[in-house]
C-alpha cells in the first residue's frame, strides 16, 4: 500500500508540473556582436538602487521631507496590539489592527496555541502533500467547512497567497473574471496570473456586472465574479442577494472575499451568508484570511467538495508550499470553538462600530460608504493632510493609519479606522475630539 500512494503522489505532483512554460532557444556561439552588446548593457539594469520601485520609493521620501511629515508606516508596537498598544513606551488607543473580536490575546487561545507547539514543534517541515500533513490541520478546516455550512474547505499558509493561487490556477486564458474596481490586489495578481480576461465593474454595482455579463458571458468558458464580503477601503458590503441572481442567470461562478467579513457580520459573526441568511451553497467560492477575527495566520477557501480537492492537489500555492505550522493553525481552531459560545463580542464590536459612525458624523466627518460594522473610514482630501494628521493623532496617544494616493484617489485620502469588540464609547469620544480639534486647525 505504501508503494502505491508514494507512486500516486508521484504521479499527481508530475501533473501538476505539466503546465506548458516558455523556455529559450537553445544557444547558438556567441557572435562578436552579441558579445559587445552584453557588454554596453545600461548600468541602471544592474543596480537596484535604479529599479523605478526604488526611484519612486525616493520621490515619496523626499516629498514627504519638504512637506515635513514623518512617514507614517512600520510604525513599532510593543506587545498585544489590541483597542489599546504599547508604541514607543506609551500606551495609545490602537485603530489600525484586525483584531475585531478581541481574541489575540485571549489566554485561551494563546494555551492553545503553546500546547500545539510543544505537540508538533514549531514547524510541520514540509508542504502536507508530501509529509507535513498533522491532525490539526483537518481538524482547522473541518471546523471552517461547519462555520460556512458548505462540504470542505482547505488552508493555505497566506491569505494574499490563497487568492493569488486560486484565481492563478482555476481559470485560463479562455475564462473571464469580472471583478468589483475595489478588490484586494491578491485577486487582481491572481487574475493576472491565471491568464484569462480581466474586467472590473464599478464598485458595488449589480446593474454595471450585469451588463458586462449580458455583452460578454457567452464568448467565454468559464465566467468568475469576484467581490468582497465587507470592503477594507470603505467599510460597506455588496448585496450579495443580487449577485447570486446575477451568477445564477448568466451561469458563472460567484466568489466572495470574507477576510474582513467573518466575526464582523451576522448575528453570530458568520459572515455575509448569516447577514443576508442565503443558503451558502449559492456561493461558489467562499474565502477568507486568518489574520483578522480568527486571530491566527494564513488564509482559506470554503466550498464543495470538488473546488477543495482540486485545490487541494493542484494549486500551486499550496501544493508548493510548507504546512501551515500547528501554533498557527491552533489560535484560529480555538477561535472557531469560542465564537458560538460568546456571540456577545459581535454584538459588541457592532453596536461600537455603529456608535464610532453616529459620532463622527455628528461633528461632521465624512464617513464614506461605511456602514458603521468595524471599519470606519474619515475622509480628508488630501494625502499629505491625513499624514499630517495620522501623526498629529499619534502625539495624542492615538494610533490610525492613514489610507494616500495611489491606494485611493487623492480626493479620497482618508484616516482608516478599524474598530474592535474591546473598544469603549470613551476611547471614541477622545479620538473623535482630538480629530475634530485637529481638523479645525487646518493641520
Amino acid at each position: 500500500m505504501t508503494a502505491k500512494r508514494s507512486e500516486l503522489k508521484r504521479q499527481l505532483l508530475e501533473k501538476a508540473r505539466q503546465r506548458p512554460t516558455a523556455r529559450a532557444a537553445a544557444p547558438s556561439a556567441p557572435s562578436a556582436q552579441g558579445a559587445g552588446a552584453a557588454r554596453s548593457v545600461p548600468e541602471r539594469f544592474t543596480r537596484f538602487d535604479a529599479h523605478p520601485g526604488y526611484q519612486q520609493l525616493m520621490m515619496m521620501r523626499q516629498g514627504a521631507e519638504q512637506l515635513g511629515l514623518e512617514v507614517p508606516f512600520f510604525k513599532v508596537h510593543d506587545g498585544l496590539a489590541g483597542a489599546t498598544s504599547v508604541m514607543d513606551g506609551r500606551t495609545c488607543i490602537n485603530f489600525a489592527s484586525y483584531n475585531y473580536l478581541g481574541y489575540s490575546g485571549d489566554p485561551r487561545v494563546i494555551h492553545a496555541a503553546c500546547e500545539a507547539a510543544q505537540h508538533y514543534g514549531t514547524s510541520v517541515s514540509a508542504s502536507r502533500v508530501v509529509s507535513g500533513e498533522r491532525p490539526i490541520h483537518g481538524e482547522l478546516e473541518q471546523a471552517i467547512a461547519k462555520a460556512y455550512a458548505v462540504e470542505d474547505a482547505v488552508a493555505f499558509v497566506s491569505g494574499h497567497a490563497t487568492n493569488v493561487s486560486t484565481l492563478g490556477y482555476l481559470l485560463g486564458p479562455k475564462d473571464l473574471i469580472l471583478h468589483d474596481e475595489y478588490i484586494h490586489n491578491s485577486s487582481l495578481v491572481g487574475a493576472q496570473l491565471s491568464g484569462a480576461k480581466r474586467m472590473s465593474f464599478s464598485h458595488n454595482d449589480p446593474d454595471a456586472l450585469e451588463a458586462l455579463l449580458t455583452q460578454h458571458r457567452h464568448q467565454f468558458e468559464r465566467v468568475l465574479v469576484v467581490i468582497e464580503g465587507l470592503y477594507s477601503m470603505d467599510g460597506d458590503i455588496p448585496d450579495l442577494p443580487r449577485f447570486i441572481a446575477l451568477k445564477q442567470r448568466h451561469q458563472a461562478w460567484l466568489m466572495v472575499d470574507e477576510a474582513h467579513s467573518f466575526g464582523v457580520m451576522g448575528e453570530t459573526g458568520l459572515g455575509l451568508r448569516e447577514h443576508f441568511a442565503i443558503d451558502p451553497t449559492d456561493v461558489d467560492i467562499w474565502m477568507g484570511t486568518m489574520s483578522k477575527t480568527l486571530s491566527g495566520c494564513g488564509g482559506y477557501i470554503a466550498g464543495s467538495t470538488a473546488l477543495v480537492e482540486t485545490l487541494r492537489y493542484f494549486a500551486p500555492g499550496f501544493l508548493y508550499s510548507v504546512g501551515m505550522p500547528a501554533q498557527v493553525a491552533a489560535p484560529s481552531l480555538k477561535v472557531l470553538e469560542l465564537m458560538p459560545q460568546e456571540p456577545e463580542r459581535v454584538t459588541k464590536l457592532q453596536a461600537i462600530s455603529r456608535y464610532f459612525l453616529k459620532q463622527a458624523q455628528a461633528r461632521g466627518m465624512d464617513t464614506g460608504h461605511s456602514i458603521g460594522s468595524a471599519v470606519v473610514p474619515i475622509i480628508v482630501g488630501s494625502s499629505p493632510l491625513a499624514a499630517h494628521l495620522s501623526n498629529a493623532l499619534l502625539e495624542h496617544d492615538i494610533n490610525v493609519q492613514p489610507i494616500l494616493y495611489p491606494a485611493v484617489p487623492e480626493k479620497s485620502a482618508r484616516l482608516r479606522f478599524f474598530l474592535s469588540c474591546e473598544h469603549t464609547q470613551a476611547h471614541i469620544d477622545e479620538t473623535l475630539d482630538v480629530l475634530e480639534k485637529l481638523l479645525a486647525k487646518g493641520m
